[in-house]
């Protein structure tokens, strides 16, 4: 297979259309097993996906501007977030931006705490002009006692090639600091300071340029974002869900995304495919004026 699947290009064309949502298009993809698990005991990576829907997953990637994760799979998963197992090309990169042949969307991390390690494959790849530039989402804390350990690790992650953005409510921009207001502070989940608002990263990767953005997880995110949906009534956060269904079960030990309000309740089906023994199902916003990228 030399181009996207028949799977994704029909199921994604609708963010190409113009659009003046204050957002990027949002598509929500996992992998989960029978028993709707997604990762092993603590959160332990497992491999559900099969090599076709690897692949599939890679095809969907080149699909988007960015690629979102937490930092729990960065710190677990140590992911690269690429397209290396799609056909061979010859790299453009004048293209590209990049000495890769295919698209390879900007890595998103939601790192509160700037955990994320200098030594990750992700900032090694983009030194080596094998990827983009990392963006870290993030806070500054207001404790004194906290900012100084906050301040070295920004300024060694910054060293090792990293974007910090640091998210601000209620103040002015400055400078890689983007800071929007946001009104509704009651409808954003923030169940404790390790958890950034949704709706506010969304804005915020929007003016600096993401259009479109694959949200991959783990399984607090995919929790975070499907919550989500259910305090907006204007238009849904997440306008694409693409479930990779595994034919395994993982038991009780496994990790579920277990969100309040799932799929089902907002979201209606719209297509199904076999890549391999994996079953893939997309699923669009159920109701029509949240249709909208």
């Amino acid at each position: 297979m030399t181009i996207p699947p028949a799977f994704l290009t029909s199921l994604l064309y609708r963010y190409n259309k113009p659009t003046e949502q204050s957002k990027p298009h949002v598509t929500l993809t996992f992998a989960q097993s029978l028993d709707a698990k997604i990762a092993g005991r603590g959160g332990k990576q497992l491999t559900l996906s099969g090599k076709e829907s690897m692949v599939m997953t890679h095809w969907m990637r080149t699909m988007h501007d960015g690629i979102l994760i937490g930092i729990g799979t960065a710190l677990n998963d140590d992911p690269q977030l690429n397209t290396r197992l799609l056909p061979y090309r010859d790299p453009d990169p004048s293209a590209n931006g990049h000495n890769n042949p295919y698209n390879i969307p900007r890595p998103i991390i939601l790192d509160t705490k700037l955990r994320l390690s200098p030594h990750c494959k992700l900032l090694k790849n983009y030194t080596e002009g094998k990827g983009r530039r990392p963006w870290l989402i993030c806070t500054e804390p207001s404790e004194t006692s906290e900012k100084t350990e906050w301040l070295a690790r920004r300024d060694t992650l910054d060293n090792a090639g990293a974007r910090i953005v640091v998210l601000q409510i209620g103040h002015d921009t400055e400078g890689d600091q983007i800071c929007l207001e946001i009104l509704n502070l009651s409808q954003i989940s923030m169940s404790s300071s390790d958890y950034l608002p949704i709706p506010l990263v969304l804005q915020t990767i929007h003016q600096l340029g993401i259009s479109s953005v694959m949200v991959e997880g783990g399984a607090q995110v995919i929790r975070s974002f499907l919550s989500q949906n259910a305090v907006r009534s204007a238009t849904s956060l997440v306008n694409t869900v693409i479930i990779t269904i595994a034919p395994i079960f993982v038991g009780e030990d496994g990790v579920s995304y277990n969100a309040e309000s799932g799929p089902s309740s907002v979201y209606k089906h719209a297509s199904t495919a076999m890549f391999g023994q994996d079953t893939i199902v997309g699923l669009i916003p159920a109701y029509p004026n949240q249709d909208a990228p």
